[in-house]
């Protein structure tokens, strides 16, 4: 499965920006708009929670062949028996997370510079999150990384490369003609009164251009 991935529309949950929906409740109208990758991210839940978090998502998931991918937590990945794992600078090494969770699951890495880009292909990992592409509320101590690195990034990786940080209907536009696989989004579907529409909205605009 890992080899056909579609990252074109990346949802990464974040739960302070619902509004009056549980994240169960907006993930499943996301899915019915159309994402077609779901990254659950839970900074402040314990690990009990995440973890039920994690196989009640995955079963949402699940009829739309949508692979959940956990970010940072390599025990709740595997306890969950999630499609994969997501890693940041910070957090354990891509080539040991290899060796925990085995060749047939999915491993993304965040990356901000060429460097990191080559050392997380060469390390294992299938695609790269690159970002902060602009700056988001959602992570206000983030990097930004310039286009002429992401250039650079594009050019010397063979991987897919999603972008992340900032995107949203207007900004996704400024990357029309850049060859990414996808677009990582968060407050552009959550904070949003009427998820499933805008998730449709992005969905579309996305597969303009990827696709051509």
């Amino acid at each position: 499965m890992k080899n056909d991935i579609n990252y074109s529309l990346y949802l990464v949950t974040d739960q302070s920006l619902l509004k009056k929906k549980t994240l169960q409740e907006a993930v499943q109208q996301a899915l019915e708009g159309g994402i077609t990758v779901l990254q659950l991210r839970e900074k402040k839940a314990n690990s009990r929670d995440f973890y039920e978090e994690a196989i009640a998502l995955k079963r949402l998931a699940k009829p739309y062949n949508v692979p959940l991918i956990i970010n940072d937590r390599v025990d709740i990945a595997l306890a969950c028996d999630a499609e994969g794992v997501h890693v940041g600078q910070t957090d354990l090494p891509v080539a040991v997370v290899r060796k925990m969770i085995g060749p047939e699951k999915i491993i993304g890495a965040s990356v901000q510079t060429l460097d990191q880009a080559i050392s997380a292909e060469q390390a294992g990992a299938d695609y790269l999150g690159v970002g902060t592409m602009f700056p988001t509320a959602t992570k206000t101590d983030a990097i930004i990384v310039s286009k002429n690195e992401l250039k650079k990034i594009l050019q010397h990786v063979s991987i897919p490369v999603v972008l992340i940080g900032g995107l949203n209907e207007q900004t996704i536009a400024e990357f029309k003609t850049c060859p990414v696989q996808g677009f990582a989004v968060v407050s552009a579907i959550l904070a949003k009164e009427e998820i499933k529409k805008a998730t449709k909205k992005l969905s579309v605009q996305i597969n303009t251009f990827i696709k051509e």
